[in-house]
């Protein structure tokens, strides 16, 4: 397959003519995207929900930018229900991939017309067959869709898939922090160069991000999904950051073999890749110590995108016949920390660590800091 032509993004569009503008999950990229829109004068709705959504109301959006600078925005429309939204232009879904069965059934109140629904989540999305033209065209990715819920109620001709690739966290007093990262390439999911793709292109810059048009959409949501499927659990298991898990030799050749493994899947299935692995490795520690979503999430407490992140890759696996020991030993133990945190009620931290933490303080021993208890 011939590289992936990037076409040229049409100048930004005016905000005093612009669409109605939804952002779905107003977490740590959601957030980043409803800031720069914000920020540029665009009328966006905040859809979030419980504690979230009343600091929303209550406070406004903060984000910290990459160089420290704060920017707070008060008086934001938020909303708990998609239903109560109203009609919007371009939706944008920023929720954590298993979140997606229980928005979906909502989402076609909040759609015009003509809405689009620019995808965000990290890993394998589930239209990944959908407008395909493949062999596989049409087929349902049941580590991502088990029950078809997803498929049923979002309209694949609606879908604007987007690669995200700013890194950001949610502060615990609810600030954004942007850690850096400007690129949200956008293409449909037949690769066709429309003029509502040039639309969500010229949106998204008008913003002050970096987004392409791409034709060839899977490739580069593999290029993406390498990192999410080595990075994010290996940094989950260890506690590493991006940059510690990658200057650590055996931790940076396991996430080459995981990669490597996964490079044959996506190629199997036409994909193709603009860089290599090194490349990759070296744009993960040039992150820095950032701390991969689900070290965040596991860290927060809260579920685990495994299987997003790496059950799909495991599911292509078998689809297409190709080996992966160590995406599926990785697969493993991440299934293992879930099901000890479902246990437990998904209380914060890795759970083996946890509980030898909990062990040497009822047995009354100390170690310095640093030193092995």
């Amino acid at each position: 397959m011939a590289e992936a032509r990037h076409e040229e993004v049409p100048e930004g569009l005016d905000a005093e003519a612009s669409p109605r503008v939804c952002v779905v999950g107003v977490g740590a990229l959601g957030g980043v995207i409803a800031g720069g829109l914000l920020g540029a004068g665009f009328d966006v709705t905040l859809v979030d929900r419980g504690e979230r959504a009343d600091h929303l109301r209550k406070r406004g959006l903060s984000v910290l930018d990459p160089e420290g600078e704060r920017r707070t925005f008060s008086g934001v429309r938020v909303m708990e229900r998609l239903a109560k939204a109203g009609p919007h232009d371009v939706i944008f879904l920023a929720v954590k991939a298993y979140d997606l069965e229980a928005v979906a059934p909502e989402l076609p109140t909040a759609f015009a017309p003509d809405a689009v629904l620019v995808t965000l989540q990290n890993g394998i999305p589930w239209w990944y067959f959908q407008n395909h033209g493949g062999l596989l065209e049409g087929r349902r990715l049941r580590t991502l869709d088990p029950e078809g819920v997803i498929e049923r109620h979002i309209d694949r001709d609606r879908i604007i898939g987007c690669i995200p690739y700013p890194a950001a966290e949610l502060l615990p007093d609810g600030t954004v922090r942007h850690v850096e990262g400007s690129k949200l390439p956008v293409g449909e999911l037949d690769g066709s160069i429309s003029p509502r793709v040039r639309r969500v292109a010229a949106l998204l810059e008008s913003a002050g991000f970096r987004s392409r048009i791409l034709d060839d959409l899977r490739s580069e949501t593999w290029l993406k999904a390498w990192g999410n499927l080595s990075f994010n659990p290996i940094s989950a298991l260890t506690g590493a950051t991006m940059e510690g898990l990658c200057r650590f030799a055996p931790t940076r050749r396991l996430a080459a073999d995981m990669m490597r493994e996964a490079q044959e899947v996506a190629e199997s299935l036409g994909a193709h890749f603009r860089v290599g692995i090194e490349r990759r490795l070296e744009g993960g520690e040039a992150v820095g110590p950032h701390k991969t979503s689900m070290l965040q999430d596991l860290e927060a407490g809260h579920r685990l995108e495994t299987d997003a992140l790496i059950g799909s890759v495991v599911e292509l696996a078998e689809i297409t016949g190709k080996p992966t020991p160590a995406i599926r030993s990785v697969d493993a133990l991440m299934r293992l920390v879930e099901h000890t945190r479902s246990r437990e009620g998904c209380r914060p931290g890795i759970p083996g660590a946890r509980r030898a933490e909990e062990l040497s303080e009822v047995n009354g021993d100390s170690a310095p800091p640093g030193r092995n208890v």
